[in-house]
């Protein structure tokens, strides 16, 4: 004979206070839960997206993993331009981009930002970074900057201290903000863009950290690898961009760690709070259980039955996450060393929360159940 369905709402809505502690523990559990996951993917698919398979990157020699670092002679980009083949043209003008990366804070709406990357480009880089659209105001000239989208969330300011026509200050120079781009799904969107020979001399640098070429569909990467070893004059180093952010990528893998650790541990801890909630609960019906037992309910019935209460409170906080998540997402925006990027939930992040949601409404009633359905019947009715 089994307990109906009924039995285990009303059991649920008895106590109050105890369903809101099972139902918090829940939606906080799957909310860290999707967000660690969200937070993985994001950051790793950010980094694998800002590559292009058809961009290759020179780079100086033993600076394979930063161009921050990396420091290429000025006439470099003209010299691959004359010896790579494939290079992919645009309106006549070949996509070869000379660039320096330089970090640094900007002084904006008086007061000092975060560091953020700044990168000295000339018009080619529209030609080389084909997911960068300039969405308001035009491409900088000489004393100007674009702006990427999420560069406020770097630079910790307002969005509209960033507007067209503000003033910024790099070092002790005014740069009048251009416009701003966006390019989804890659670091780019938090980078400030300015004219390349206002960063050379304001890094005082006389050589640039990289020149990003793009080679047409049928072109093949080891050209530019081949051009690399045979002028040993430049000390240059050809990586595919793709491969260079996949090594980023790998770079922040143990931070990715941290964060399913973290949320791993919040959920064992949450599992305990859990059991000694149900503890509680089903100790005080030990008389109540045993009854139904007299009357002619099994153990098992009655176990399918706390299994039911769980899993109804569980998936309470199941999807009380799932909203919270959905309602979250887009407004999260988190930031690291080299970008930042937005949380978006996937199918798979909702697959993980419900499967998070119903282990713990599993998991968290055998203990409980099992130590209350132990005592003989004799045993139970005498229970208090």
């Amino acid at each position: 004979m089994r307990l109906p369905f009924q039995y285990a709402v009303r059991n649920l809505f008895r106590d109050p206070v105890r369903l809101l502690q099972t139902v918090a523990g829940s939606w906080l559990v799957v909310l860290l839960v999707m967000g660690a996951h969200a937070l993985s993917l994001g950051m790793r698919e950010t980094l694998r997206a800002s590559g292009s398979s058809r961009n290759v990157i020179l780079l100086g020699a033993g600076s394979e993993e930063s161009a921050q670092r990396s420091e290429v002679a000025d006439r470099a980009a003209a010299m691959a331009e004359a010896g790579i083949a494939g290079i992919e043209s645009v309106a006549g003008a070949r996509s070869v981009s000379p660039e320096i990366h330089y970090m640094s804070p900007l002084f904006i709406a008086g007061r000092l930002s975060n560091d953020v990357l700044i990168r000295g480009v000339t018009p080619a880089a529209l030609r080389t970074h084909r997911d960068v659209v300039l969405i308001d105001g035009q491409f900088h000239a000489a004393g100007e900057v674009i702006i990427g989208r999420l560069a406020w969330k770097r630079l910790g300011v307002a969005p509209e201290d960033l507007r067209p026509g503000a003033v910024v200050r790099l070092d002790n120079k005014d740069l009048t903000v251009r416009g701003s781009f966006a390019a989804p799904g890659t670091v780019f969107e938090s980078e400030v863009w300015a004219n390349l020979n206002d960063i050379r001399t304001l890094a005082r640098r006389e050589t640039v950290s990289c020149v990003v070429i793009r080679l047409t569909p049928d072109a093949d990467p080891s050209d530019a690898e081949l051009f690399a070893r045979q002028r040993l004059d430049l000390e240059l180093s050809a990586v595919t961009e793709r491969s260079y952010y996949e090594r980023l990528a790998g770079f922040y893998a143990p931070v990715r760690a941290m964060t399913w650790l973290t949320s791993l541990l919040i959920t064992v801890g949450a599992l305990f709070g859990g059991f000694n909630t149900l503890y509680a609960a089903f100790a005080a019906r030990i008389r109540e259980i045993g009854t139904l037992q007299a009357i002619g309910f099994s153990r098992t019935a009655l176990f399918i039955s706390f299994l039911q209460e769980s899993l109804l409170a569980a998936l309470i906080g199941t999807l009380a996450a799932g909203v919270t998540a959905s309602v979250l997402s887009d407004r999260f925006i988190l930031y690291f060393s080299t970008g930042a990027f937005m949380l978006t939930l996937t199918p798979l992040t909702a697959l993980i929360g419900g499967v998070t949601g119903v282990g713990i409404g599993l998991l968290g009633v055998i203990a409980p159940a099992i130590r209350c359905l132990t005592p003989p019947l004799p045993s139970a009715l005498r229970a208090a």
